[in-house]
């Protein structure tokens, strides 16, 4: 009983670096593509629609509500100590330095991620790839390079108008619900936000656009079974981006903030 235990242990520990090794070399053969300039503009371009122009309406409803409840669960706290003027302080720094470029990713990781592997995962299971390789095409180069660029040059992007628009949120319920005077709240915005607060903000998207792209596009390759196997793969793919999303903003906080 107890060596089964182990076995089934050491079984997991290894497919779990087997995983771990799969995306670095996923990731190591898109960089030397992207190195080697052999980048297919229409795809890119086209990419780039996709990921970004198509996620403004999410990215704008998910921001502004953020931005709004952060206010308003801010003025909950503050009436009480007579401090409502420091909400917009509040969530200038919580949208810019946080949950800007996080729910941007999460959002962007569950709409345009699924889609990446169900495409590909599609493709897998019907010898596609396969038809590619056969072709002397590689299918990094064809196929991941273009939405890793377009997710690397949108997903910064993404979060700047997030950003805008929850600050906009905050700026609507502390005007026009808790009474606040529009030029104060907007110093009050302005004042405590540095440059280290918007660049920190757009370093953490780029990154998590990389582990979007390679993670969707990994578990888009090793497909199998069918369109029931595409479908498990795409809820791998977002369960996976999700907390390494998330993984990775706390790292980059602690090492911001605490270290730096």
């Amino acid at each position: 009983m107890k060596g089964r235990f182990f076995e089934n242990l050491g079984n997991q520990f290894v497919a779990f670096l087997a995983y771990w090794g799969g995306l670095a070399a996923l990731f190591t053969r898109t960089l030397y593509w992207i190195v080697r300039r052999n980048l297919d503009r229409r795809a890119f371009t086209d990419q780039m629609w996709k990921v970004g122009v198509t996620s403004l309406p999410i990215v704008f409803l998910t921001a502004l509500f953020t931005g709004m409840v952060l206010a308003l669960q801010s003025a909950y706290q503050m009436q009480k100590i007579a401090a409502e003027v420091y909400i917009a302080s509040l969530v200038a720094l919580s949208i810019t330095r946080e949950l800007g470029p996080v729910l941007t990713a999460l959002v962007v990781a569950g709409r345009v991620g699924a889609a990446i592997t169900a495409e590909i995962g599609s493709m897998t299971v019907t010898e596609q790839v396969d038809a590619l390789r056969t072709l002397g095409t590689d299918p990094v180069k064809y196929l991941v390079v273009p939405r890793f660029m377009a997710l690397l040059v949108m997903l910064p992007l993404l979060t700047v108008y997030a950003d805008m628009i929850g600050l906009i949120g905050g700026y609507t319920v502390g005007v026009f619900k808790l009474g606040i005077g529009s030029p104060l709240y907007i110093r009050m915005t302005f004042d405590p936000l540095a440059m280290k607060d918007l660049l920190s903000g757009l370093f953490k998207s780029g990154v998590f656009s990389m582990i979007i792209c390679i993670v969707a596009c990994f578990e888009g390759f090793r497909t199998e079974g069918g369109a029931e196997g595409v479908g498990k793969s795409t809820t791998m793919a977002v369960v996976i981006s999700f907390v390494l999303i998330i993984s990775a903003d706390c790292l980059f906080t602690a090492l911001f903030y605490f270290v730096l």
